[in-house]
């Protein structure tokens, strides 16, 4: 899987965060350097890039552990997932309490925190759960913390596009391009349900996706392109319980374009790929650059792995902008 997909963040971006949510989880430095490795083994030659590794965060984690990584260089962040939130996602935090030793020890040493933002209870609404960690986690967690720094990540509705647009300097989020293009009905047709648009956050009512594309239109500089791909092959996609995840690498710089195109906001969208991000981390922004041009490309309808396929974001669709 990671030789075949690869390639299609490294031919286009410089360098991305790195999920943690394997299985296991990485949590130790020796993990994460063996991950890199393995992530710069399936780079094509030819392609210059920097995968920024991130530390799962889980309830028994060790404080001195994690100073180390970011130290040496080998963490850039650190992950919270609320246990059993998304896929892989077991080991995940109980309650923020259990990791405050390893919240106040980010804060000093100004290590940014990347926030699945849900809560878990199996009594709230699957479309209720971003708003309520709002009020329940992160506003009484940044009380607490208010030196640390926090990327809340993947938002899906208008009470993040609202808290993050509200917050402080201390506070970013990131959109994914299938947030953007699209809102529940159309993952929930009458035609037929859409798993290849089944995601975690799951996709909200249309008035959030209004939201949040307005909020990257206004050229706020505290939100930033973080596409959340995440490939399942087809038949855990289309099955009686299919994985949450878009595999959207091959597509995602082609689809942000059309809905800043969308809204009249291109001479935002550079900003929104390539500045607002490094600039909330505290890295360099590229020297290098890309050129995107108006166009059309027709996306395929799969993508060949060893024994099955992968459909990508708008599989058999056309996309208006491609990378030259």
């Amino acid at each position: 899987m990671l030789k075949t997909v690869v390639p299609y963040t490294s031919e286009i971006y410089g360098r991305a965060i790195v999920m943690p949510n394997l299985a296991p989880p990485v949590t130790t430095v020796e993990a994460a350097v063996a991950y890199r490795q393995r992530i710069l083994d399936a780079v094509p030659a030819g392609h210059d890039f920097t995968p920024l590794m991130t530390c799962y965060l889980t309830d028994s984690l060790d404080p001195n552990e994690l100073e180390r990584g970011f130290n040496e260089g080998v963490f850039t962040a650190a992950k919270l997932y609320p246990a059993n939130a998304t896929t892989n996602s077991s080991h995940g935090v109980t309650s923020v309490d259990a990791i405050m030793p390893v919240l106040e020890r980010m804060e000093k040493i100004g290590m940014p925190l990347l926030v699945h933002g849900e809560v878990t209870h199996a009594d709230i609404d699957i479309f209720d759960r971003e708003a309520r960690f709002i009020e329940s986690v992160m506003e009484p967690l940044r009380q607490r913390l208010t030196a640390l720094k926090v990327v809340f990540e993947h938002i899906t509705t208008k009470d993040a596009a609202d808290y993050v647009r509200d917050g402080n300097e201390r506070l970013a989020a990131t959109i994914t391009p299938q947030h953007l293009m699209f809102n529940r009905n159309h993952m929930l047709l009458v035609g037929g349900v859409r798993p290849h648009l089944y995601c975690l956050p799951i996709l909200k009512r249309n008035i959030h996706q209004q939201a949040l594309r307005e909020l990257v239109a206004s050229g706020f500089n505290r939100v930033f392109l973080g596409t959340d791909s995440a490939p399942h092959a087809r038949h855990r996609k289309e099955s009686s319980c299919g994985c949450a995840g878009c595999f959207n690498a091959p597509t995602a710089l082609g689809s942000y374009a059309t809905v800043f195109e969308e809204m009249n906001a291109l001479q935002h969208f550079e900003a929104f790929c390539s500045v607002n991000g490094p600039q909330f981390y505290g890295l360099p922004v590229n020297d290098t650059f890309i050129e995107l041009v108006r166009e059309e490309q027709q996306v395929a309808e799969s993508i060949a792995l060893t024994d099955d396929t992968l459909v990508p974001f708008l599989a058999g669709e056309t996309v208006r902008w491609s990378v030259k």
